[in-house]
C-alpha cells in the first residue's frame, strides 16, 4: 500500500503535462483568431485591388481614341477592347474575369444632331466577365448592344438626366462633355472555408471626365472591324 501511496502522491504532484494541456485548451482560439486575420487580410487586400482595377479603367477609358483631322478623339472599338485587355491583366491574379463583371458606361451630356438641347444620357456601354445578374450586371441602368453604334436617335442609349451612382454619390457629366464610369462587381470566396466569413459581393465604382475634345456622336468601328464587348456578351 505505501508504494501505491507513493505513486499517486508522486502523480498528484508531477506537473509535466500541464503546458501541453494549457496549449490543446487555447489551440482552438488561437487557430480560430489566425484563420480571421488571414481571411480579414485577404479580404482587404482583394478590396484594394478591385478599387484600384477600377480606378485604372475610368482613367484610361477617358483617354484613349485616335486623333482624326478636325484634331477630335474619335473612340473606337478596338480602343475599348484595349481598355477592357488591361483589367484582365491586371486582374488574372484574381481571376476577375471568372468572378466579377466590369462595366463601362458613357455618361454623356451633349446636344447630338436629333436633339434641341443638351441631354445627359447613358449613350452605351461595354461588359466584360462572366459573372451575371441583378448583383453583376450594371445597377445604374443598362443600354441595349446596339446603343452607340451610329450617330441615330433609334440608338442613343438612356435618358439619364439625374447621372449615375448611388443616390447619395451621383454623377454628372459637363455640359458639352462626358464621363467613363465604371463598375466593378466581384464575388469573393473566402479563403479558408465558410466558417468565419461567407461569400460576398465586392462592389466598386469610379468615375473621370473625358480628357480630350472627343467626338460623342457614336462608338467608331473603322474597318478592319474588331468585336464590340458589348454587354449582352459575357466573356472571360
Amino acid at each position: 500500500m505505501t508504494r501505491h501511496a507513493n505513486t499517486l502522491a508522486r502523480l498528484r504532484a508531477d506537473r509535466g503535462g500541464v503546458a501541453m494541456l494549457e496549449f490543446a485548451l487555447s489551440l482552438p482560439i488561437v487557430l480560430a483568431l489566425g484563420l480571421y486575420g488571414i481571411e480579414t487580410a485577404n479580404l482587404a487586400l482583394l478590396n484594394l485591388k478591385i478599387s484600384q482595377i477600377t480606378l485604372a479603367l475610368a482613367d484610361n477609358a477617358s483617354r484613349v481614341g485616335t486623333t482624326n483631322t478636325l484634331s477630335q478623339q474619335q473612340l473606337r472599338e478596338v480602343d475599348m477592347n484595349d481598355v477592357l485587355q488591361a483589367a484582365r491583366l491586371q486582374g488574372a491574379g484574381i481571376n476577375l474575369m471568372t468572378n466579377g463583371r466590369i462595366t463601362i458606361s458613357s455618361l454623356e451630356n451633349v446636344q447630338q444632331s436629333y436633339d434641341t438641347a443638351p441631354v445627359q444620357r447613358i449613350h452605351w456601354q461595354r461588359c466584360a466577365g462572366l459573372k451575371s445578374g441583378t448583383a453583376y450586371d450594371s445597377s445604374y441602368g443598362a443600354t441595349s448592344s446596339n446603343d452607340g453604334s451610329d450617330g441615330t436617335q433609334a440608338n442613343d442609349g438612356i435618358l439619364a438626366p439625374n447621372g449615375m451612382g448611388d443616390a447619395n454619390a451621383m454623377v454628372s457629366a459637363p455640359s458639352g462633355s462626358g464621363v467613363m464610369f465604371v463598375e466593378v462587381n466581384y464575388l469573393y470566396t473566402p479563403l479558408v472555408g465558410y466558417g468565419i466569413f461567407t461569400p460576398s459581393r465586392i462592389h466598386y465604382v469610379a468615375s473621370f471626365i473625358v480628357r480630350d475634345r472627343r467626338v460623342f456622336t457614336q462608338i467608331y468601328n473603322p474597318s478592319p472591324t474588331a468585336t464590340a464587348s458589348t454587354c449582352n456578351r459575357y466573356t472571360g
